[in-house]
């Protein structure tokens, strides 16, 4: 009832001609949508932004806005910011970016695109906007009800309806608030509507296919932290395996003692010896190799820390032995945005996932500030945290006939060095969707591409820019994007998506690597002859050699 009241009251304002016509571009005036009268919500501002001239909100984060001078190539868009209220206690700000002309001036390429938030999200990411709304995609983007960092849990605490709008209820009032706009301001809806979000944004986009099928038509979702009350059950565990007792904390500087090991018991399995762990379900190394023999130094691990690796692989069970969530896969260990970045810090207690699982515990689940992780009973923690929010904040539902039913197509993907959220966790999703629905039936809206050497959501040793984030090549062998766009719209289902690893941050430093993403369970073997470091040398195969 609600979609259909925003869609009848957008059409009537239209048909009484309550907005302005743009003669030239046959669009409608931005600045008269501050006129949409929208049920739940309402237009803040409505404003027309030259090329080149927006700014972001002096109160957005770095994390949110990104390189500045970005802002300065950007298209003329209509710039559309509303506030949704579902609740008495909600406060969910939205942006909705237009390009300003119709697809036959080469601005508007009539498809809608939501984009996700990491963390515990309280920002609206600008520079993704921007990115597609260059691209002629109307956009939209949120901040799921709250101001923050993505770090920041303090706004839950009391607040029920704001963990509800967090948990699901901000990205559907997003997306009807854009496609109501979309509607008012070009005359028409969109032709197509796509969903992209990695990490918490991969959970909000299979909470989209799950709970509100007629949101998207595509929906590209990944490293989901969809098994969110156990992800964080996970983190929980991490933090007193490797802290409780201060002999069990592995620093920083023994992480490449130890990421050496793993690369030396398993890197060469595949057949090619270059610093990335193809098929990371096949390594079988055993942390007590690296057991300090002859005194503690740098190149070793004493007994505890290697108890403590061996449970960071491992990951924790419940009291009666079944597994809460996935260990880590070896691999992931060394660098930028591995271990210490995610799981052991650069002390203890200073990592990003000690973070999560703390503002969760103190304010979603337990809402006491005080709330010390020291204390508590992770099997007791799991059933409260399950008790209190799954049903708000896990997509775990394996059946998607609805979202099937209606044409949508999803694709998931995860880095297998991903030291943030196990790439395990996304393999048993999309087998229990294949359990559930079938595997004929599943394949035919489905797809799950997992990435050797990629970390969270990009970076690692491995090829890891596919058009995950907007940018690379627009064609669907390279783009996941793109080839997401073309099952949708053409149906062709996506093979082989062929990744690259660039010698700096992006494309104009050069191609360093390529390498072919298959669809799981198939893996890119090496052919045996070539240059290693190009895709074309691979093929995909049903099983490692």
């Amino acid at each position: 009832m609600r979609k259909m009241t925003l869609a009848v009251v957008s059409a009537a304002l239209l048909s009484s001609g309550a907005y302005g016509q743009n003669a030239a571009s046959g669009t409608h005036s931005c600045e008269d949508l501050e006129q949409l009268e929208l049920l739940g919500a309402r237009i803040l501002s409505a404003q027309t932004v030259a090329a080149g001239a927006f700014t972001p909100p002096s109160n957005t984060n770095s994390r949110a806005t990104g390189d500045p001078t970005f802002y300065k190539m950007l298209p003329t868009f209509c710039r559309l910011v509303a506030e949704a209220t579902p609740s008495a206690d909600s406060s969910i700000k939205i942006e909705v970016w237009m390009p300003a002309s119709d697809a036959k001036d080469g601005g508007w390429n009539g498809k809608l695109q939501g984009r996700g938030n990491g963390g515990f999200a309280g920002e609206i990411a600008y520079q993704q906007l921007g990115t597609g709304v260059s691209q002629g995609y109307a956009m939209a983007g949120t901040d799921t009800g709250h101001s923050g960092t993505a770090v920041e849990a303090s706004w839950a605490l009391g607040h029920p309806e704001k963990v509800v709008d967090f948990g699901y209820r901000g990205i559907h009032e997003m997306t009807l608030v854009a496609k109501a706009a979309v509607k008012a301001y070009y005359g028409k809806d969109a032709q197509h509507s796509y969903f992209w979000g990695c990490s918490n944004g991969g959970r909000q986009a299979l909470m989209e296919a799950q709970r509100f099928p007629e949101d998207y038509d595509g929906i590209l979702a990944g490293a989901p932290a969809n098994f969110w009350t156990h992800l964080l059950t996970k983190a929980l565990a991490d933090a007193q395996a490797t802290t409780l007792d201060p002999a069990s904390y592995i620093p920083p500087g023994k992480l490449p003692a130890i990421a050496r090991a793993v690369n030396a018991a398993c890197d060469a399995q595949d057949g090619v010896s270059d610093g990335i762990v193809n098929d990371p379900k096949k390594c079988h190394f055993d942390p007590a190799a690296l057991l300090c023999k002859e005194g503690d130094s740098l190149k070793c691990l004493t007994a505890a820390q290697v108890t403590a690796l061996k449970k960071l692989y491992e990951g924790p069970n419940d009291a009666k032995g079944r597994k809460i969530f996935p260990g880590y896969v070896p691999g992931a260990e060394e660098g930028p945005g591995g271990w210490e970045t995610w799981i052991t810090g650069p002390e203890p207690q200073k990592s990003l996932l000690f973070a999560f699982s703390d503002g969760y515990f103190s304010n979603f689940v337990y809402g006491k500030a005080d709330w010390n992780y020291k204390d508590a009973n992770v099997d007791q923690a799991m059933k409260t945290a399950d008790e209190k929010t799954a049903k708000i904040l896990n997509a775990t539902e394996r059946n998607l006939k609805a979202f099937k039913a209606r044409g949508g197509k999803l694709i998931l993907y995860h880095g297998w060095n991903d030291a943030a959220i196990s790439a395990l966790n996304t393999i048993n999703y999309y087998d229990s969707v294949l359990s559930k629905m079938g595997a004929r039936e599943s394949e035919a809206f489905a797809r799950l591409y997992m990435v050797p050497g990629m970390q969270h959501c990009s970076g690692g040793p491995g090829a890891d820019s596919f058009g995950q984030g907007g940018a690379d090549a627009k064609d669907a062998q390279h783009n996941v994007e793109t080839a997401l766009e073309q099952w949708v719209e053409k149906g062709i289902a996506p093979n082989a998506i062929v990744a690259t690893k660039y010698q700096g941050r992006d494309a104009s430093t050069g191609v360093k690597m390529t390498r072919p993403l298959c669809p799981y369970p198939q893996i890119a073997r090496y052919k045996g002859t070539g240059d290693t470091n190009d895709a074309g040398n691979f093929v995909c195969t049903a099983e490692s050699k």
